[in-house]
C-alpha cells in the first residue's frame, strides 16, 4: 500500500481525532474506484526502502482503517486479489472496463 492524501489524512485523524477527512476527503478527489492492496506477508521482502519486518509495520492496522475510509467518502473498493502481477494488472484493467 502506497502512500497518498487520503492515507496520510486518515492516519493524522486517527491519531488526534481532528475530522480533516471530512474537508480533504471531498476536497481531493481520486478516481472513484480505488484498488487495495491487502497486507501480504508472502512477496513481502525486507531491503534498503524497507527497513522494518513485516511483523513490526503497522500494515494490518493501516489496511482496516483504509478499508473504512475509502467507502465512507464515497469510493468503491476492490482488494487486489494475491496472484502474479500479470494476473493483478488484467484484474485492474477487467474491473475498470465492468467486465
Amino acid at each position: 500500500m502506497g502512500g497518498g492524501l487520503i492515507d496520510a489524512a486518515a492516519a493524522l485523524q486517527e491519531l488526534t481525532g481532528e475530522p480533516i477527512l471530512d474537508t480533504l476527503g471531498q476536497q481531493y478527489r481520486y478516481h472513484p474506484h480505488i484498488f487495495l492492496a491487502p497486507p501480504w506477508p508472502d512477496i513481502y521482502v525486507q531491503d534498503a526502502e524497507r527497513r522494518h519486518d513485516m511483523a513490526t509495520l503497522p500494515a494490518l492496522g493501516k489496511f482496516v482503517r483504509l478499508q473504512r475510509t475509502y467507502p465512507a467518502l464515497g469510493y468503491a473498493v476492490s482488494l487486489l486479489p494475491k496472484v502474479g502481477v500479470a494476473q493483478r494488472a488484467d484484474f485492474v484493467l477487467d474491473t475498470l472496463a465492468g467486465r
